[in-house]
């Protein structure tokens, strides 16, 4: 009898032997592929977090970065391919609807560092059954009309409260020969949800009626008369000479020489892309509400929230979601965000600071100021159409009108793909 076990415990030994020493099978060790827009991966807080997580833990990491223009197609063709990264960043708005979320994506509701999110991060990031899709690790940041002081005080001119008090400081501005506003319409489609939001978030059942398709942009006279204003404003010179042009690049160097008074931006962007050394710093500049003629008092808006997605069927769920919980590690992220101006995201968040322009700007805020809407629930809103639609108006291809109507188009149609 002991001669017939004696295999087995050999066998076992060795086993033990093997694992005590290392010896086992090597785990996966190809490099995590993390694909996002090429602009956000960029930012000085997602380079600080993938240089930690490689010095820290010796995995490597595949950064996978997408033109912003060409992001969600390029990234739909590589989950319809078979080419799905590991983890997936994405704002969530009306564009995830492109995607299968259920179908490709893992839930985050049971991970132990959530937490530590705030309730507002973890709501953005919350489909509408709960579910949390993505960690939040991003700029929590207050967009609106961020302008040279120090200019403004120079001429005599105050900020503007009333969407009549902003036209005619542009019309001044433009006289004197500065660009009142820096208006990047070469690649930045942002500017135009802050127009549209509080037509929508001051008003949910105009939101439901245009998903549902019982209205159109056309029937909603604020629509047409943001397109009016930013076509006139373009006609008077108040976006400047090279506007179509103007691209993120040259967002800062045309604020920082203070060639540009004015730009529709959030106030994270003067502390990760802003010139330094410049004629102008940061402490020149303030906030008041960013006006497009759809709201008399203007807006600003609140922060949309850039999520670390893990794609469910990844050959290396265990190590992606591993990476996750690196990111939501107190020490990694508040080394990440030091220095950086946001709201927090997570209740630990010790090292960012609140920026002065905000903190000014805070009773206009409170009054004025509205959740990101557009471009998280009108169904089929895609910042790149309305910027297509609006080239071909600044082109005087089509009229406003014609504008408005191709915003439409474009809008049903990405409605019918999500729907179908």
């Amino acid at each position: 009898m002991m001669k017939k076990c004696l295999p087995i415990l050999t066998l076992a030994a060795l086993l033990f032997l093997s694992a005590c020493n290392g010896l086992h099978a090597p785990e996966h060790t190809e490099p995590l592929t993390v694909m996002g827009k090429k602009s956000d991966l960029q930012k000085s807080y997602m380079t600080s977090i993938f240089e930690q997580y490689e010095e820290k833990t010796g995995n490597k990491l595949d950064i996978i970065a997408i033109e912003d223009a060409e992001y969600e197609a390029a990234a739909a063709d590589r989950f319809a391919n078979g080419e799905a990264p590991d983890i997936f960043l994405h704002f969530h708005n009306a564009d995830l609807n492109l995607f299968d979320v259920p179908e490709h994506f893992y839930y985050l509701n049971n991970e132990t560092w959530v937490s530590d999110l705030t309730d507002n991060a973890r709501a953005y990031c919350s489909d509408s059954d709960g579910n949390l899709l993505g960690l939040p690790f991003w700029e929590n940041s207050v967009s609106g009309c961020y302008y040279n002081k120090t200019i403004l005080d120079s001429l005599g001119l105050k900020p503007a409260a009333t969407q009549a008090e902003f036209d005619v400081l542009c019309q001044v501005l433009a006289d004197t020969g500065y660009t009142p506003i820096c208006w990047p319409a070469n690649g930045c489609s942002w500017m135009f949800q802050f127009g549209l939001d509080p037509v929508f978030a001051d008003n949910p059942s105009l939101l439901e009626k245009l998903n549902n398709n019982e209205i159109s942009y056309a029937d909603i006279p604020e629509v047409t008369d943001m397109v009016q204003w930013i076509a006139d404003a373009a006609d008077k010179g108040w976006l400047g000479d090279d506007y179509m042009e103007t691209g993120w690049s040259e967002i800062s160097p045309s604020i920082a020489s203070g060639n540009a008074v004015m730009t529709f931006i959030w106030d994270t962007w003067f502390y990760t892309d802003f010139e330094k050394d410049n004629k102008y710093s940061v402490d020149d500049f303030a906030l008041m509400p960013v006006f497009l003629n759809t709201v008399d008092n203007g807006t600003y808006e609140d922060g949309n929230l850039n999520m670390m997605m893990v794609n469910k069927d990844s050959a290396q769920l265990d190590k992606a979601l591993g990476f996750l919980s690196f990111c939501a590690s107190a020490d990694n992220y508040n080394t990440a965000f030091d220095g950086i101006s946001t709201v927090n995201c997570f209740q630990g968040q010790t090292t960012n600071i609140q920026s002065p322009m905000v903190t000014n700007a805070s009773v206009s805020i409170a009054e004025n100021g509205r959740a990101s809407t557009a471009a998280s629930k009108i169904i089929g809103y895609s910042a790149e159409d309305i910027d297509a639609a609006l080239k071909k108006l600044f082109r005087k291809e089509t009229d406003v009108a014609g504008c408005v109507k191709l915003m439409d188009d474009y809008r049903i149609k990405e409605m019918k793909k999500i729907r179908t």
